[in-house]
């Protein structure tokens, strides 16, 4: 099918809204993912028919894949609008260069060719964008599916990747599709392949989850623990970097924890940096507000888990994060991890997942003075200390993975703090910044695919919503309203042993990355040859 500009414009502005309005609370209509991508396909086929410049097809790229991240991520304007612009363009003209290398390998390689290696491009870019300074997964095309978990149980065993994956090879079985739908001998077989690689996978997911429902699919199911989830309501602009209302903070998160809790209480949890103040490490016992903690601990005999603004002091630069002081000793700052208990010390754990823009400026090392760039949404500003690695946190009934804000959207940073032995998965965070728009709601909904990839319950503390518990089978148990003070109080399986995600991480975002870039360079090599025979 010819089109003609007019069209092209059109059939990419409609690509790019189908694939917004699949996501998660940007429309939440799910199956339009399935043919989401094939109006692109359309467009790229249309131009090369006519031998029209490839930069055509990263025009046309760059709306459909623009639309896609403002239609998904308009939400972020509500933090900055200056990272806001930042994120829409550089992830749009990232998706259309992976579009480009898939039209240059189907232009110089061959059709065929081309359309196999679309997958290996796209999940080698989703798997290289989870891995650099400016990671960003949150549109990773599997995360499409975090409102439909009946249909990807399988995630076990393939991760997100698995889902971008089935998106991928579903629209290019549909592309063509439309190729024959003037061809009613070749129609028939191709639409029985399209419409069974849509109904296959979700068959055997809901076979997999019958398994879970009837008892006979666990891992390995260890002890029951009560739990018991603060959501204080803190406005994260005006009011929790306040150090002049520190105190009554988290009087409030003591206030709403004592409401709920009850002698069977094993574990508390609280949001991000709700201990706000920022203090030394060493000296957390002597802040204002530890003895309360301390002594309310003592009295429910829980163990908490908090989210807190911490420091630490080196003699030497400790990493690129570290800010020389005037004594000329080394000072970080880090988004941290703390589970305090009455019967052991404390345990600290940084996060290691940053924002970029806002927790770290990526290559800053590079370029130094690129720190003072970074967007202040309160507490500390510039790159932060992170982690040298993945860490879990012993309590006194077990092993729990502390999971900070943007870390629950790392599948395989949360796999491998399953594979390290977590129990249960425990997602503090704020989500205030976006105020009540669908950021909120997409991150909640992401959590699912965490507890499916790994087969572990989790639990979930907001400063200003949504906290709540997700099953392992990614079902929401219970969950808490948006922009209201509460506490939620559920009882939590702790789970044993490694799903095969957990145990092989992202081996399809990981392969396909390898042969991504050995076929782009085959391609570079058949662009070369041509041009080096002519020379000759």
């Amino acid at each position: 099918m010819t089109l003609n500009r007019k069209k092209r414009w059109i059939a990419s502005l409609i690509g790019g809204t189908l694939m917004f309005l699949a996501f998660p609370f940007s429309g939440t209509l799910t199956p339009l993912i399935f043919i989401g991508i094939i109006p692109l396909l359309i467009v790229e086929a249309s131009i090369s028919e006519q031998g029209k410049s490839s930069l055509n097809i990263f025009t046309h790229s760059l709306i459909c894949f623009l639309v896609f991240n403002i239609g998904t991520s308009w939400w972020l304007w509500n933090a900055s609008a200056g990272g806001a612009i930042f994120a829409f363009l550089f992830n749009t003209v990232v998706m259309s260069l992976v579009f480009q290398a898939f039209h240059i390998t189907k232009k110089h390689v061959g059709s065929k060719q081309g359309y196999l290696s679309l997958p290996f491009y796209w999940l080698g870019f989703e798997y290289l964008h989870n891995h650099w300074e400016f990671a960003h997964p949150w549109l990773s095309l599997g995360n499409t599916f975090s409102e439909r978990v009946s249909w990807i149980q399988w995630y076990e065993y393939t991760g997100v990747s698995g889902g971008s994956l089935w998106v991928i090879l579903v629209n290019i079985i549909g592309y063509l599709v439309f190729r024959n739908l003037k061809n009613k001998k070749n129609l028939k077989p191709v639409v029985i392949i399209y419409l069974t690689s849509i109904i296959i996978p979700i068959a055997v997911s809901l076979y997999i989850e019958s398994r879970f429902n009837n008892g006979q699919k666990l891992i390995t199911s260890a002890n029951e623990i009560e739990t018991l989830m603060i959501q204080p309501n803190i406005d994260p602009y005006n009011e929790k970097f306040d150090r002049g209302s520190f105190y009554k903070q988290n009087q409030k998160i003591l206030k709403l924890a004592s409401e709920k809790i009850n002698s069977k209480t094993d574990l508390v949890v609280a949001p991000e940096t709700a201990i706000s103040g920022g203090f030394f490490e060493p000296r957390l016992k002597s802040i204002l507000v530890y003895p309360m903690y301390r002594d309310s601990l003592k009295k429910w005999d829980s163990e908490l888990l908090i989210g807190a603004s911490t420091m630490k002091i080196f003699s030497e630069k400790n990493s690129r994060s570290s800010r020389q002081m005037n004594d000329g000793r080394y000072i970080e700052y880090y988004n941290t991890s703390l589970l305090l208990s009455p019967k052991k010390e404390a345990i600290f754990v940084h996060k290691s997942r940053l924002v970029a823009g806002v927790e770290h400026i990526p290559y800053s090392y590079y370029i130094p003075f690129f720190d003072q760039l970074a967007i202040d949404n309160g507490g500390t500003i510039g790159s932060l200390g992170k982690e040298k690695s993945v860490k879990i946190m012993e309590t006194s009934f077990g092993k729990i993975a502390p999971i900070v804000c943007y870390e629950s959207v790392f599948s395989e940073f949360v796999a491998e703090q399953s594979r390290l032995g977590a129990e249960l998965l425990c997602v503090i965070t704020n989500d205030g910044w976006w105020k009540d728009t669908p950021g909120y709601k997409q991150h909640f909904s992401f959590a699912r695919l965490r507890a499916i990839e790994n087969r572990k319950w989790l639990v979930r503390s907001a400063n200003t919503g949504k906290s709540g518990v997700i099953s392992a089978t990614g079902r929401i148990i219970s969950e808490t309203d948006w922009w209201v003070p509460d506490a939620i109080s559920a009882k939590v399986q702790l789970l044993k042993g490694s799903t095969n995600f957990a145990k092989h991480g992202d081996f399809l975002g990981r392969s396909s990355a390898f042969l991504a870039i050995f076929i782009f360079v085959f391609t570079l090599s058949k662009i070369v040859k041509p041009s080096s025979q002519k020379k000759t």
